[in-house]
């Protein structure tokens, strides 16, 4: 059969359990999954390896167009095939900023030719764009600033953001931070110029407002609503005393709980500043337990990419923003071998649950009928991630000298190889994920 596959040897991760088990593949689908299948196409032997689901980040910058000596979607889609990330969900505030249908249809026919895994992009909002926000086809949700981070895109007045919420049933995804509070924290600290302080221009007050302003809103008009990487302990717990029959979700980003203040900002100066921040360990504590108890449904990783050259540079003129399409997987299969989280919580994190809240067509599970985007992992594989030695365009990773233990060592998307050997398969193209409303 045509692109035919059949996968033999592994533990395979499935929507209820693990098993060994084989696994067919024609045409881009999986066909069958079971013991001693008929040999269909080329045999993989994966013993020893363990298949999961293709990894979906919900949130990347891949910066094209516009900034694309950062990266573009070629090379942040190689990052991610690398990564084990199947498909990606990538934001607007390219330049220029992603805010009307045409743009979007231009943005798509760029990643058509460019992009080695699946695809698909949020359109941006600005006070005046609403038409726009819900005529625009085949997007995964419509991307808010309340407040400004890289790029020109901000609605930050709540007429403005209630006029959003009130008018058409595409999800909304909210960078939640408040931009009248971060304005005067700025003002009352000018002139410092230590990135230390980074945490508290954008302080804890300024995401806990903008959150409980997008939940309101949300409450108010049963209006679907994503918050993107939380940060604070103090959401966690807005979150847990939500009413039952909210359509309120969130993410989390792996830096948020792996790295800390104030030694992230010692060790990495700029390079370890982001928008919302890095923040102190009890918050990364409160994420990790909202992560495991399900106030957090998913992760994402907000690869955000800058050179070097232009991170290492004083505060007040670095960019914010860091790489992480590459290593959330590997990071988070290292919570697996050191008993913190189960194999089934990682695919359920960033398989199935990403694929549920966008309503994902035949994506984030194994199973017949679903489009063949897999990953083999080598559970027992230590590596070390080295700057100069990945992907992505920038070439460097804030988790520089850490060793982890659990990578990806064959991605598949729609049934074609992409990454093997620590290589990139050139020749394969992924496709447009289509969104279910």
């Amino acid at each position: 059969m045509k692109g035919s596959i059949t996968i033999r040897g592994a533990r395979v991760v499935l929507p209820h359990g693990t098993a060994n088990a084989e696994v067919a593949v024609s045409e881009g689908k999986i066909v069958a999954i079971g013991k001693k299948l008929p040999l269909a196409g080329e045999e993989i032997n994966a013993d020893g390896l363990v298949l999961i689901p293709g990894v979906i980040d919900p949130q990347v910058h891949f910066r094209d167009p516009g900034l694309t000596h950062k990266e573009d979607l070629h090379t942040g889609s190689c990052a991610a095939a690398a990564g084990g990330v199947t498909s990606f969900l990538e934001m607007p505030n390219n330049n220029p900023p992603i805010v009307t249908a045409e743009l979007m249809a231009e943005k798509k026919r760029n990643a058509a030719k460019k992009c080695v895994v699946n695809y698909n992009f949020f359109i941006g909002a600005t006070p005046h764009n609403l038409e726009e926000l819900n005529r625009v086809e085949n997007v995964c949700g419509i991307k808010i600033f309340m407040g400004s981070s890289t790029g020109d895109l901000l609605v930050s007045e709540e007429k403005d953001l209630e006029r959003i919420f009130c008018n058409g049933s595409r999800l909304i995804a909210v960078h939640a931070e408040d931009e009248h509070i971060m304005k005067e924290n700025e003002r009352l600290l000018s002139g410092i110029n230590d990135v230390a302080i980074h945490p508290k221009i954008r302080d804890e007050a300024a995401a806990l407002s903008a959150t409980e302003l997008a939940v309101k809103l949300s409450l108010k008009y049963k209006r679907r609503l994503h918050i993107l990487h939380m940060t604070t302990e103090e959401e966690t717990l807005l979150l847990r005393r939500l009413p039952q029959d909210n359509k309120i979700s969130a993410e989390v980003c792996p830096q948020h709980f792996i790295l800390s203040a104030p030694e992230c900002y010692e060790k990495l100066g700029t390079r370890a500043q982001m928008n919302p921040p890095l923040r102190t360990e009890r918050h990364g504590h409160a994420l990790w337990k909202g992560l495991q108890d399900g106030v957090i449904d998913c992760i994402a990783t907000d690869h955000a990419p800058h050179t070097l050259a232009e991170k290492d540079v004083p505060y007040g003129q670095a960019p914010s923003g860091m790489p992480g399409v590459e290593t959330s997987l590997p990071l988070m299969l290292n919570r697996v071998n050191e008993d913190r989280c189960s194999l089934q919580d990682v695919v359920h994190w960033m398989c199935e649950a990403p694929a549920r809240l966008y309503r994902m067509k035949n994506k984030g599970s194994i199973e017949v009928g679903m489009d063949a985007d897999l990953v083999l992992i080598d559970l027992n594989m230590k590596k070390t991630v080295t700057n100069g030695k990945l992907f992505t365009k920038v070439n460097w990773s804030p988790y520089h000298g850490m060793e982890l233990q659990g990578w990806p060592v064959r991605t598949i998307v729609n049934g074609q190889t992409v990454f093997l050997d620590g290589k990139i398969n050139e020749e394969v193209r992924g496709r447009e994920i289509q969104i279910n409303g």
